[in-house]
């Protein structure tokens, strides 16, 4: 059957073509005559292009609801505005002589911080997300430029650089108020499309370095000695000295100063570096096409030596879930990038209390993002088989609730660990609201995800490591509902530890107000238990996650 051609087809130009550049799809394409063009020729760039447009349609056009893909970006708007504008109207916004002075001088650490999430982000998930499946894309190849343009599109529908963006717009919002607004926020959006398309670019090259020879361990190996220095600067009282020495803080004082060369040069220079990347990104997303996975391969073909058989089958079951969940490679990165991230941002901004406390509401959203809000999907083909089993379903549900909890409480515990370095000690009232909030907002992600697992499961295969538990446009719906209602919980314990603080009131204020938010999670994971208990519900669940 004849087809216009995709974007992995070779495209040949006529000798001494100088014509326009033709469409893919009106013309289907160009005379297969003259010589081969390189994949960042722009014929080569437009038609990588016009497939991202179809596969982003086909995307949407996935979704179960169209109805609801409307609301859920109205909604992200909505938040956006809020987080752009809303510190605005604060009495304290702009005033030298208070908290906002403080923001201002934090805000080329944040802006590191953001950087150096978005890059760990990147390469967790082997060069960002994908926007065709590897399955798919076996009987639909598209190039990998194609492949580059979709990681960058879905790189903000990520629930970590969502809260970050937000934070960093409301922070530089608060700092200097409406006296430096259009030319500071203006430097700090295009600090986030720069940082994005950099950390895009830094992530396609580590993953050529990881497919390459002994690359693997050449990535591990660069990773720790990061981390070595990173832990010697902060032993050694260096922490201010090395951000000081960051282009960040030029990139601030530009913002402050107002339309002024400073300004100028620094939008010229983002916008250059946001060019170059775009560049040597896609360049390197086509060396990486070209080269094996090791970690995947390494994970298909394991031999795993067997395990003497546990005493109790909750047992057994515990370490089928957990096997599942530790042996595939987008898990041990994400949990990576999920529990040092956020701790080692609030390491380098010198994060309060009552700041670390938002923190366990970003770590166990995005854990859960990475498997749980379709938690059955870890199973893949295997469902069937373990549904012939002679268990009770619900003890199955229980133990793969549990598992889940363990990981996410996992991720907060090293966040924390490491936010309390600068944090300093935590009075009796701030370390109970922390704990509180732990429980609460992971309960509450467990209730939720566990629900959608039951009520929307997907077909997917978790073992790549770019691969995510539901197509493109679901997630973003699942990033923003998790994004907003773990953040307003943790602000909640925040606030209320605050006010206990100032005030000296009693503790348990903060036990009672975690009461409503323990029993209506119990309840939406105990209706969750009944749906996934009824054998046709289970069923389809089952065969869906399997196919």
């Amino acid at each position: 059957m004849p087809t216009v051609p995709s974007s992995t087809d070779p495209v040949r130009l006529p000798t001494g073509y100088r014509g326009q550049i033709p469409s893919v799809r009106a013309t289907g394409g160009v005379p297969a005559t003259g010589a081969s063009l390189p994949a960042w020729h722009p014929v080569e760039v437009r038609r990588a292009w016009d497939d991202t447009a179809h596969l982003v349609r086909f995307s949407i056009g996935t979704v179960r609801n169209p109805k609801v893909l409307p609301i859920v970006l109205g909604v992200l708007s909505v938040i956006t505005l809020a987080a752009w504008v809303g510190p605005l109207f604060s009495p304290l916004a702009g005033d030298a002589d208070t908290i906002a002075f403080d923001t201002l001088l934090l805000l080329p650490s944040l802006m590191i911080g953001f950087l150096g999430l978005t890059i760990a982000s990147g390469i967790a998930s082997g060069g960002g997300r994908e926007l065709l499946s590897k399955e798919n894309a076996a009987a639909f190849p598209v190039s990998a430029t194609t492949d580059h343009f979709g990681a960058l599109l879905l790189a903000p529908f990520n629930i970590a650089w969502m809260l970050q963006s937000w934070f960093l717009l409301g922070a530089a919002s608060f700092a200097m108020g409406l006296s430096a607004f259009p030319y500071l926020q203006t430097l700090m959006v295009l600090w986030i499309l720069t940082t994005t398309v950099l950390a895009q670019a830094v992530a396609w090259w580590v993953e050529v370095v990881r497919r390459g020879p002994g690359g693997v361990w050449v990535v591990r190996g660069i990773g720790l000695a990061l981390a070595a220095l990173a832990a010697w600067i902060q032993l050694s009282g260096h922490t201010g000295d090395v951000f000081d020495a960051a282009p960040t803080l030029e990139v601030v004082a530009a913002g402050v100063q107002g339309f002024s060369p400073a300004f100028v040069l620094a939008v010229v220079a983002m916008l250059a570096i946001t060019v170059v990347s775009l560049y040597l990104g896609g360049w390197a997303a086509n060396v990486a096409a070209r080269r094996s996975t090791h970690d995947e391969a390494k994970a298909e073909t394991r031999h795993h030596q067997p395990s003497p058989n546990p005493r109790t089958v909750t047992a057994m079951l515990r370490r089928l879930d957990r096997a599942s969940v530790w042996r595939a490679v987008p898990m041990r990165r994400g949990i990576t990038v999920l529990a040092v991230g956020p701790g080692l941002v609030a390491l380098a901004g010198g994060l309060p209390w009552e700041n670390v406390m938002i923190l366990p509401g970003l770590v166990v959203s995005g854990g859960v993002l990475l498997f749980g809000v379709n938690a059955w999907s870890l199973d893949g083909r295997g469902g069937l088989w373990r549904e012939s089993l002679p268990v009770d379903a619900g003890k199955v549900f229980d133990v793969r609730a549990w598992v889940m909890t363990e990981w996410l409480l996992l991720a907060c515990a090293i966040t924390l660990l490491l936010a309390s370095v600068r944090a300093g000690t935590p009075t009796g009232a701030e370390l109970l609201a922390v704990a509180v909030t732990v429980a609460v907002v992971t309960l509450q992600v467990v209730a939720v995800a566990m629900t959608w697992s039951v009520r929307k499961p997907f077909a997917v295969n978790l073992r790549s490591a770019r691969a995510t538990p539901a197509p493109p446009s679901v997630m973003v719906g699942y990033s923003a509902k998790l994004a907003l209602s773990t953040t307003l919980t943790a602000m909640v314990f925040s606030t209320t530890a605050s006010i206990v603080v100032q005030t000296g009131g009693p503790f348990w204020i903060v036990l009672a107000e975690a009461v409503p938010f323990v029993v209506w999670s119990g309840v939406r994971l105990r209706r969750a238990r009944r749906a996934w208990v009824d054998p046709i519900r289970r069923a389809a669940v089952v065969t869906t996650v399997a196919a």
